[in-house]
């Protein structure tokens, strides 16, 4: 009971601090918070998949990819207004993960990552080869479109103007915090049950009655809307898509914000709330910021390494990752519900 208290305590003060984060951050800033949020969608969506189901994917950069193109071609080339398009890019990411899922029943393991990574890989490919629906390499620009809300200039809200960065915040906010509840819901109950079964031991789970086909499947759907809209969303926030909006490593980067933030993590514990945040601000912030991080470093540990030298953005996020690893083997959500747990466990005994 304390920790389901603790729990709707944590989400009422992250949601209280999300709602007032743009009064106190620059319009810059408060973008890429907005991104963060882009990132902490795609990283529950993940944590369905791998945390729950136990099914590893290096392909949801693709997923999130399908969600952008929905919205770009709905936008550029069918007059859909933005909003419209969310639902749509979800929908439709998600009906390919869930035919996706359908093959990758014969799959687990490093072979079910190889063959995501491979969907990765070919996918820009793709994208490039249907020049005349998705605009190849130069993309789709959507940007002053009349289908964009507000122009990308400004939009009014509720007898309120915001800019348009705020208004991005706003939007991906909340929809981030619709989707966990939704995520919350679905897996607190049978659905939840079934894919921590097939996850923790498949052979009992279909004694059980648990049908492994259908709930492996409609994970990878369900996972795969998540990152759809998340996609989506970084299209509208950005205005414009190619294939080097959605870069293979974007995968691998996805993975490892969600490894960050705690695979596996339960949904409505606090960890939850602070974990996704955690992994999806080292997303933004470290690869944005990389090059400063090494100058921090060099002040202390005179490696002579040049901050603007190609690749030096990967190398320092891939250690800071395996420096986190280290010291948050369960990720950060999962840390913050052990120490949690501890503490809810004391304070019982005390109250007795």
């Amino acid at each position: 009971m304390a920790r389901r208290a603790l729990g709707l305590v944590g989400f009422l003060a992250v949601a209280a601090i999300v709602a007032l984060a743009p009064h106190w951050v620059s319009d810059f800033r408060a973008f890429q918070l907005a991104s963060v949020g882009v990132y902490v969608i795609a990283i529950v969506g993940l944590n369905v998949l791998t945390g729950y189901s136990g099914q590893i994917s290096l392909g949801h950069g693709a997923f999130m990819a399908i969600g952008g193109y929905t919205t770009a071609i709905l936008m550029a080339k069918h007059g859909v207004q933005d909003l419209w398009t969310i639902p749509i890019a979800a929908l439709v990411a998600g009906v390919a993960g869930f035919l996706f899922g359908i093959p990758a029943l014969r799959l687990s393991g490093l072979y079910l990552a190889l063959v995501t990574f491979g969907i990765a890989v070919s996918f820009p490919s793709l994208l490039k080869k249907f020049a005349g629906l998705t605009g190849g390499g130069r993309g789709l620009n959507l940007f002053g479109l009349p289908q964009q809300t507000g122009g990308g200039v400004s939009v009014k809200v509720l007898g309120h103007v915001l800019t348009n960065n705020d208004w991005l915040y706003y939007l991906t906010w909340t929809i981030a915090g619709v989707l966990f509840v939704v995520g919350w819901l679905l897996l607190r109950g049978q659905t939840g049950r079934a894919l921590r079964a097939l996850r923790d031991s498949p052979v009992a789970a279909a004694s059980a009655g648990v049908w492994p086909a259908l709930y492996k499947t409609l994970a990878f759907g369900i996972s795969a809307a998540f990152a759809g809209v998340a996609g989506s969303l970084l299209a509208i926030a950005v205005a414009f898509v190619n294939p080097d909006t959605f870069p293979i490593s974007l995968s691998i980067t996805l993975l490892v914000g969600a490894v960050v933030a705690g695979i596996g993590s339960v949904l409505g514990r606090f960890g939850s709330y602070v974990g996704p945040l955690a992994g999806a601000s080292l997303i933004v912030f470290l690869q944005a910021y990389a090059s400063d991080f090494l100058r921090w470093i060099e002040k202390g540990i005179p490696l002579h390494a040049d901050p603007k030298a190609p690749g030096v953005p990967a190398v320092i996020f891939g250690l800071v990752v395996i420096v986190v690893m280290l010291l948050f083997p369960a990720g950060v959500g999962g840390v913050l519900d052990r120490g949690l747990g501890v503490l809810t466990s004391r304070l019982t005994r005390r109250s007795y």
